[in-house]
């Protein structure tokens, strides 16, 4: 089913309450401010709120409030010291295999991708997720574009055509829907792997190699990103390629925060960077599965 762009209307009004939401408990936190107190800041009665917010996070608001705190990024942090060594041990399992994924320079047709993307057909749509509209990019190779929209994703779409100033982009939400349902959906991991279509730099691609690396629930910083490349003294290119992520989200730059535990350098927003990673560590977090 494709959503509507009411349906679209309905997601952005209620991704911005629960981003106010996250923004006013992690600004309040130490406070322990009441339900009501934090509903009042969405513009909705307690009730209302708490079930939107348990509908959209599984858990209650003051036990999200703790996933946002500067102590538990820290902890989490030096927890996650190892695991990218672990994960480069073990080899890329899950959907996002590296084998699945289109990242040759080269087999983007050179000529096709040095002329912006010409003779590159790009289906894209806007779609509802846990974290507002996303916009998708589709060629027939995989996905090659996903950003996240505050309104109806006009800017994200000119965002992603200056990227591919030569391709053609064709709205086509028939198409994308059923990947934008199987990106976001219950079981993300069920059937074949989603297939990336993404081109970039030997450098980056490195490092968004490195990145589908770093499990669902857990964070890792810059630093520790470009050790575990080998670059050590490296951390300020790393960042420049993490930045440079064009399928966000699948390729989960949201997961390399400052070694501070701050949370910052997000393109789509470092509020969604924190909404991103509540959700994440609410269901695949260590703590994952505890009292509500």
């Amino acid at each position: 089913m494709t959503a509507t762009d009411t349906d679209i209307a309905r997601n952005a009004r209620d991704y911005a309450r629960i981003e106010a939401a996250i923004l006013y408990l992690e600004a309040h936190f130490r406070d322990q401010p009441s339900l009501a107190t934090v509903a009042r800041e969405t513009g909705l009665g307690p009730h209302h709120f708490q079930r939107l917010f348990r509908r959209w996070a599984g858990i209650s608001p003051k036990r999200f409030g703790q996933y946002l705190t500067l102590d538990y990024a820290k902890a989490q942090l030096e927890a996650s010291a190892s695991i990218l060594d672990a994960t480069y041990d073990a080899g890329l399992s899950g959907p996002a295999r590296l084998h699945d994924l289109f990242v040759t320079y080269e087999a983007m047709s050179p000529g096709a991708f040095k002329q912006g993307g010409a003779g590159v057909d790009i289906a894209w749509g806007v779609h509802p997720s846990p974290f507002g509209p996303c916009f998708i990019g589709l060629t027939s190779r995989g996905i090659c574009a996903l950003g996240f929209a505050d309104g109806d994703g006009d800017a994200v779409r000119a965002e992603f055509e200056g990227r591919w100033p030569a391709a053609r982009f064709l709205e086509d939400r028939a198409s994308t829907a059923a990947v934008v349902a199987r990106i976001f959906g219950e079981h993300p991991a069920n059937g074949a792997p989603l297939r990336l279509a993404v081109a970039g730099t030997n450098f980056q691609l490195k490092v968004w190699e490195a990145l589908l690396r770093i499990p669902p629930g857990r964070i890792t910083s810059y630093r520790a990103l470009a050790e575990a490349l080998g670059l050590p003294r490296s951390a300020r290119a790393v960042g420049g390629a993490v930045a440079a992520n064009p399928v966000s989200y699948l390729i989960p730059c949201h997961r390399v925060i400052r070694e501070t535990g701050r949370i910052s350098n997000y393109e789509w927003g470092p509020a969604r960077k924190r909404a991103m990673l509540g959700w994440e560590a609410a269901r695949f977090g260590p703590e994952a599965g505890a009292a509500a």
